[in-house]
C-alpha cells in the first residue's frame, strides 16, 4: 500500500486515481498520520436468484415440534 501526504495527494490526484483504478490502495497522511484511504470501488455484485435452492433443502415433518424437556430446560438455563 502506498502512502502520500496531503500536498502530494492534491498535486497528483489524477495519477493516484489511475493507480487506484488498477487495484492499488493509497493512504493519505497528515503530518505522518494516516487519515484516509483511497480504494477501488467494487462495482460487481452477485446476482441474487430467488428460489435457486428450491427442491434442494428438505425439512423433516417434525421440524416445528416441541423440543424434548431436557433440551428446552438447557435453552432456558434451568440446568445450571
Amino acid at each position: 500500500m502506498k502512502s502520500v501526504n496531503i500536498h502530494e495527494a492534491k498535486t497528483h490526484l489524477s495519477r493516484l486515481l489511475d493507480e487506484v483504478s488498477r487495484g492499488e490502495e493509497v493512504t493519505i497522511a497528515k503530518a505522518g498520520k494516516p487519515i484516509a484511504r483511497l480504494v477501488p470501488v467494487s462495482t460487481s455484485r452477485p446476482t441474487r436468484t430467488p428460489g435457486f435452492l428450491r427442491g434442494k433443502i428438505r425439512f423433516s415433518d417434525d421440524f416445528d415440534a416441541p423440543l424434548p424437556d431436557d433440551v428446552q430446560r438447557s435453552f432456558e438455563g434451568a440446568d445450571e
